[in-house]
């Protein structure tokens, strides 16, 4: 089946809204394709201004996609659908354009820039886009990388490297956060420290959207989940509610 760009500018998707507040963030009726493979198959949904939502699901359910997706990446290729945030059309733009526009993505290998220090790092981020948190802000959340601001980046442990790539996305002046696989490869120790960290720029009302293999993890620290099968939305709903299902998870996430 073959699928063309949306032309549609300048309006909202007509799609029902969660809660009473119109959405900050909306997902409408994406499809998305590596070459000829069908991945993402018609994922729709929204999200408010403040929250955090965990998009879950087994290996090859589209999470990684859907997330590629929505930062406009060129890779899935979206060929029908319509992504909005704060009512600027992302379908219609590019990867630089969304992040122009406030689309801030912590990609699963972190890309790390070589030859850079953990401060250039920062820097070169507010070269890009000068209006989001100052260094010593990024410092104060990460104390970690205040005391490693001189060394480079790339010889950083693989969990400062990750508090680098957070602090990366928020150097610049972001509305969403999208995080693919933050805790992927990190000791305990380590995710218990992210998991600080995210609670706290939870707590400053950064609309987050994390993908995580530790579903447990990302629930407990979500106010909502979105649950991917096959490129395809099967539950969306509270976190806590399928923390409290085991049916659910079992049948969904598998744990």
């Amino acid at each position: 089946m073959t699928y063309q760009d949306s032309t549609s500018a300048g309006r909202m998707p007509n799609i029902a809204n969660v809660g009473t507040a119109p959405a900050y963030f909306s997902v409408h009726d994406i499809h998305a394709y590596y070459g000829e493979s069908y991945i993402v198959q018609g994922v729709s949904f929204n999200v408010h201004e403040g929250e955090i939502v965990a998009l879950l699901g087994r290996n090859g359910a589209g999470k990684t996609s859907t997330l590629r997706t929505i930062a406009r990446l060129e890779v899935p290729q979206l060929r029908r659908g319509e992504v909005w945030l704060d009512h600027r059309p992302l379908h219609e733009m590019r990867a630089f354009e969304a992040a122009r526009v406030g689309v801030g993505l912590v990609p699963e290998d972190r890309r790390i820039i070589p030859g850079l220090t953990v401060q250039e790092n920062l820097e070169l981020a507010q070269i890009a886009q000068p209006h989001g948190w100052s260094i010593e802000r990024i410092f104060d959340l990460f104390p970690r990388l205040g005391e490693r601001r001189l060394q480079e980046g790339v010889t950083l442990s693989g969990g400062e490297q990750q508090m680098l790539a957070i602090g990366r996305a928020l150097a610049r002046d972001i509305k969403l956060l999208l995080l693919d696989e933050p805790y992927e490869g990190l000791a305990p120790v380590i995710v218990r420290e992210i998991e600080r960290t995210l609670a706290e720029i939870k707590a400053l009302g950064m609309t987050t959207i994390i993908v995580e293999q530790n579903a447990i993890a990302a629930l407990k620290l979500a106010d909502r989940a979105i649950i991917l099968s096959m490129g395809q939305v099967v539950f969306d709903g509270d976190a806590e509610e399928v923390l409290a299902s085991e049916a659910l998870r079992q049948e969904h996430l598998a744990i």
